[in-house]
């Protein structure tokens, strides 16, 4: 079982679902997804949380997503909503720190 993010014109997270296990690769499923609800399609991981696989295994794509996360293409991974203007975005881990901390 596998999870995928539904993502809007900002590449703004608007559902989740969950599909067809990444070890079917008898089609792309981002792709098909995608088609089928015409929107961008990107593939999550439950088990992941800032960078780290809580189970042990390969982290995938920063951050499992929800709702109102943002996909950053360039980094291929979710970021969790910004708290506060002040808050920076940690390159590694995709979540924001509090620079008063």
């Amino acid at each position: 079982m596998a999870h995928y993010a539904f993502l809007d014109s900002n590449n703004v997270v608007t559902e989740v679902i969950v599909g067809k296990d990444e070890t079917d690769t008898s089609q792309n499923w981002e792709t098909y997804y995608g088609n089928l609800r015409g929107q961008t399609c990107k593939r999550t991981s439950y088990n992941t949380l800032a960078n780290v696989h809580k189970l042990g295994g390969t982290p995938f794509r920063k951050n499992y997503a929800s709702i109102g996360y943002v996909y950053i293409e360039s980094k291929d991974g979710f970021a969790p909503p910004r708290p506060d203007d002040t808050w920076q975005l940690n390159d590694t881990t995709l979540q924001w720190e509090d620079p008063n901390e």
